[in-house]
C-alpha cells in the first residue's frame, strides 16, 4: 500500500483534518501531511498549529494511493490556488484515482470540472462551486472514486469512507469497536 497525502494551508477546519489523520494511521495507512505554504508550520481556522511532514514543492506524490483535501476557511481557498496541488488533482481525475476533500475544500475539485456528473457533498453556501455535480446535501457522499463530506459533523463518517475505500468495511468496523463508536 503507498501513501494517502493531506494537504493544509493556514485557515483549514483541524477537526475535519485531524480526524481524517487519526483514523487512517489508527487504520494502518501511511499519511503524510503536506503544507502547500512555504512554513512547514500551518495553523488552523482555530488557533491550532501543525508542523507538516513535508512541502507540496519538494513531493513527487508516486507512492500517492489517495490525496485528501480538509476544508476551513481560508485553507480550502488557499488549496485551489496551489498550481501543483491542481495539477496532481487533475493527475488523479484521469487516472480515476481516489481524490476526497470535506467541507469548502469540494469548491477545488468542482473548480477543477472533477466533480462534474457525480454526486457530490459540500459546506452549506458552497454548493454553486461545484460545477456540474449533483450536490445532495448528505454528510458524505462517495461516487466512483471521489469522497466528499459536509463539513465538521461529517469528519468521523469521512474519515470512515475514506478507509473503508482503502482498506474494506472489515477494517472500518473493526475501528469503530475499538474506538467505542458500535
Amino acid at each position: 500500500m503507498g501513501t494517502v497525502y493531506v494537504f493544509f494551508a493556514d485557515g483549514f477546519e483541524e477537526i475535519e483534518a485531524f480526524t481524517a489523520v487519526d483514523v487512517m494511521r489508527r487504520a494502518g495507512v501511511n499519511v503524510e501531511m503536506v503544507t502547500v505554504t512555504p512554513d512547514e508550520i500551518v495553523k488552523g481556522a482555530h488557533g491550532v498549529s501543525v508542523l507538516c511532514d513535508k512541502n507540496v514543492v519538494n513531493c513527487d506524490f508516486f507512492d500517492a494511493d489517495l490525496i485528501l483535501l480538509p476544508g476551513g476557511m481560508p485553507g480550502a481557498a488557499t488549496l485551489e490556488t496551489c498550481v501543483e496541488l491542481r495539477k496532481l488533482i487533475q493527475h488523479f481525475a484521469q487516472e480515476q484515482k481516489p481524490i476526497a476533500a470535506i467541507c469548502a475544500a469540494p469548491m477545488v475539485l468542482g473548480k477543477l470540472g472533477v466533480l462534474k456528473g457525480r454526486k457530490a457533498t459540500c459546506y452549506p453556501g458552497f454548493e454553486s462551486y461545484l460545477e456540474g455535480a449533483e450536490c445532495t446535501g448528505a454528510l458524505v457522499e462517495r461516487d466512483g472514486n471521489i469522497i466528499t463530506g459536509k463539513g465538521p459533523g461529517a469528519a468521523m463518517e469521512f474519515a470512515f469512507a475514506v478507509v473503508e475505500l482503502l482498506k474494506g468495511k472489515e477494517k472500518v468496523l473493526e475501528l469503530k469497536e475499538a474506538m467505542c463508536i458500535l
